[in-house]
């Protein structure tokens, strides 16, 4: 007989993720991840006291933080290929977007953020233009992932054959040439 892995906040979370990966948000019950986790509902608050809404923004902090990587070399290079990671992390947790873009969580980003923040402060910008690019870049990225998801759900328009990969990098080459 196989024995199941110990019950944990990061097992939890994966499972969580999985879940809305697989049917979506609105199909995340309490109830429904215990039983993916094959255990009762209520061993989950052992783990997570407030329950389903801390959950969420466990989910938001584990999807949307994701600085960018220690380094040298041209910060235009590095945000490029960090927003190109970044991205691809929002969008294998699209289901996940509508808490991080409407739910309130100041921690979920800022370390995100502070990275962002650090390579303009690097490049030369001072603090206040660092800030202020950090929050543009973050936005695009946001914002972007949010309308590509919403558009594929929807299927592109009729004739339209969308290079989605192409279409944010030549928008993230416009943002990155005007805040690096």
């Amino acid at each position: 007989m196989s024995q199941r892995a110990p019950l944990t906040r990061e097992r939890i979370i994966e499972t969580a993720l999985h879940l809305i990966d697989g049917q979506g948000l609105g199909r995340l019950t309490m109830r429904r991840l215990g039983d993916s986790l094959q255990v009762e509902a209520m061993a989950i608050y052992h783990h997570l006291p407030h329950g389903k809404e801390q959950l969420l923004e466990q989910l938001i902090a584990h999807v949307a933080a994701l600085p960018v990587p220690p380094g040298d070399g041209d910060p235009r290079v590095r945000l490029r290929s960090w927003a190109r990671a970044y991205r691809d992390r929002l969008l294998e947790h699209v289901g996940v977007m509508p808490l991080i873009v409407t739910r309130r969580n100041p921690g979920a980003l800022v370390t995100t953020t502070v990275s962002v923040r650090e390579v303009l402060r690097a490049a030369g910008l001072p603090e206040s233009e660092a800030a202020v690019g950090a929050h543009v870049l973050l936005g695009y990225l946001l914002g972007t992932v949010a309308l590509e998801a919403r558009e594929r759900a929807a299927g592109t328009a009729a004739g339209e054959d969308v290079d989605w990969d192409a279409r944010f990098l030549a928008g993230l080459d416009r943002v990155l040439a005007g805040i690096a």
